[in-house]
């Protein structure tokens, strides 16, 4: 079962997504400044590695890290939780929640409205 990631996971987890592999330094360069010190970078990736997101290769006494879970499978672990946490498992619930909240504008409704009238046409 996948866990879900703290905030300095995901932050991580976007950047070796971003890249596909990276050594430490490499991860550290892609954060925001303040810069994070090597070894909490590195304790993050540790983590990430134990909750069966990253794995990696070893050249020497370095390591090279790469995700094995795709940030789409993320997204769909990570919105089937807020849907059920939140919205009863409702759909509509959560799109009612984000219009309510002014966080769709009218061309992403068009965008939306033109793929259920696809999803529409292809279940026919």
């Amino acid at each position: 079962m996948m866990k879900e990631l703290t905030k300095a996971e995901e932050q991580i987890m976007q950047v070796l997504w971003e890249l596909k592999q990276a050594f430490v330094k490499d991860v550290i360069e892609y954060l925001p400044d303040p810069k994070p010190a090597t070894t909490t970078v590195s304790t993050i990736i540790r983590i990430l590695e134990g909750k069966g997101f990253v794995n990696h290769e070893a050249f020497g006494t370095t390591h090279r890290y790469f995700p094995i879970i795709s940030i789409d499978e993320y997204k769909e672990f990570a919105t089937g939780k807020l849907l059920n946490s939140y919205f009863g498992n409702s759909v509509e619930k959560m799109f009612s929640f984000f219009l309510k909240q002014e966080k769709v504008d009218l061309k992403e409704a068009d965008e939306i409205l033109k793929l259920i009238e696809d999803l529409k046409k292809n279940q026919k």
